[in-house]
C-alpha cells in the first residue's frame, strides 16, 4: 500500500463525485469516439472540467489532473507504437517482401498491442470512474505523470 495516498472515501459531494467520474468516462467515450487514434481528444474532457471544476474542489482536481496524465500517456504510446507499424512496413517495401519474414510476425504483435493497449484504457477508465463515484483516489498504472 502507497502511504503517500489514502484509500479512505473522501468527504466529497455527490456532485463532486459525479463532475469526477466525468473525468473519467468523458475522456474514454471522446477519445473512443473519435476513432482513438485521432488525436489527444480524451485530454479535452478532462481538461475542461479541470478548468471550470476543478478549481473548487481538490477531489475534482486530482481525478481530472489523473484522467489527462493517463490520455496522454495512452495517446504517447499509440504513436509509438503507429512509428513501429510505419518503420515495420517502411523494412517489407526496402526488402522487395523479404522482409515479411520478420515483420509479419512483429505486426501480428503489434496489433496485439494495440489490442491490449485500447483494453486497458477502456478497463482502467471504468475502474477510476467507479472509483470516484465512490469518492476515492484511483491511479492508472503505466501512466506517466506529466501534468500535476
Amino acid at each position: 500500500m502507497n502511504t503517500q495516498y489514502s484509500d479512505m472515501p473522501y468527504a466529497v459531494s455527490e456532485s463532486e463525485k459525479h463532475w469526477a467520474a466525468a473525468t473519467h468516462w468523458g475522456g474514454a467515450l471522446l477519445a473512443f469516439l473519435t476513432a482513438w487514434m485521432v488525436g489527444v481528444a480524451g485530454f479535452v474532457v478532462p481538461l475542461g472540467i479541470q478548468l471550470t471544476m476543478g478549481r473548487s474542489s481538490t477531489f475534482i482536481s486530482q481525478h481530472a489532473k489523473e484522467s489527462m496524465n493517463f490520455n496522454l500517456s495512452m495517446f504517447i504510446y499509440a504513436v509509438v507504437g503507429v512509428i513501429i507499424g510505419i518503420v515495420l512496413l517502411g523494412t517489407s517495401v526496402l526488402t522487395l517482401g523479404l522482409g515479411l519474414i520478420l515483420t509479419l510476425p512483429a505486426g501480428f504483435i503489434l496489433l496485439l498491442g494495440y489490442c491490449a493497449l485500447a483494453l486497458t484504457w477502456l478497463v482502467c477508465s471504468i475502474i477510476g470512474t467507479l472509483r470516484a463515484y465512490e469518492g476515492r483516489e484511483y491511479h492508472y498504472p503505466v501512466t506517466m505523470r506529466l501534468i500535476r
